[in-house]
Formats: C-alpha cells, structure tokens, sequence
C-alpha cells in the first residue's frame, strides 16, 4: 500500500535519485539526451531541498522505500491559483496508480483548495496522463512551448 508524507530533508537524496532515474529511462522517449541531462542538472539534492522550501512536497512510499513524489506551490505568488511540480513515479511503479495518488494527494492540499485554477507544466511524456486527470491545455494551445512542455490547467 502506498502511503502519502510530506518530504522531509533526509529524503533528498532518494528523491533526487528517483526524478534522475525516472527522467533518465522513462521521459528519454521524448526528449533527447543532452535535454534529459540539462534536466537531470536541475535535481539534485540541494535543489530539491530548495524547492521543498517554497511548496508543499509530498513524497509517496511503498514501505520505507520512496517509490513517488510532487508538490504543489503558489503560481507566481498568487492566492488564487497554484501550480503542481516535480510529479514522478519510479518506472517500476507507473501504471500502478502511484500518479493518480500523487494528483488526489495534490489536489487535496491547501493549496489546491484556495486555488481557483491549478497550472502544470507537464512534459511531453506525462502530458496524456495530465489529461486523464481533468487537465487541458491552458489557452487551448496544444503545443510544446520554448522549454518543451505542455502548459496545461484545471479550473476549480
């Protein structure tokens, strides 16, 4: 069974190893290498410890075992809407509704709850599964922007 916490300083390093892992073998297949390494640059610990500040960040065990993580945050500062980051799950565990569970965790949160519209940047790898969880894309645009992400967005 999957239990939900929230990330604790001594989980950077586990949790820094499962978004390289997970970028490395599942997000590959949309992206090319030197991007999946540009991104591995931006997980390491001490940036997630740094993330961890500014959101709420959730990490999601199968035992004692990290296995999926997000969080939430403020969108550019607003009371009115937020934004989900850093959703990954283990490749060994996608499929097995780890994701759902993170989303509903997400959506749950504080932050969720004030907000009237929650923004995500989703990758092109994870943009089918936004979907499936109510999102669309944000203005309609259907297309990868500058950075190679989907905008997408839910209104509550």
């Amino acid at each position: 069974m999957i239990k939900a916490r929230r990330f604790e300083t001594a989980d950077a390093q586990e949790v820094s190893a499962l978004i390289i892992k997970t970028l490395r073998i599942t997000n590959i297949k949309d992206y090319s290498p030197e991007y999946i390494e540009k991104d591995v640059a931006q997980f390491t610990p001490e940036k997630v410890i740094e993330r961890a500040s500014w959101t709420h960040f959730y990490v999601f065990c199968d035992g004692d075992r990290i296995v999926g993580c997000g969080a939430i945050g403020p969108y550019w500062g607003s009371e009115t809407e937020s934004s989900l980051f850093n959703v990954f799950v283990l490749p060994e565990y996608q499929g097995k509704g780890v994701g759902r569970k993170i989303i509903e965790t997400l959506e749950t949160d504080e932050y969720a709850l004030r907000a009237k519209r929650i923004e995500i940047p989703a990758s092109i790898t994870a943009c089918a599964f936004y979907r499936k969880m109510g999102y669309d894309y944000k203005n309609g645009i259907d297309t990868v922007d500058a950075e190679q992400l989907y905008r997408l967005e839910k209104f509550r």
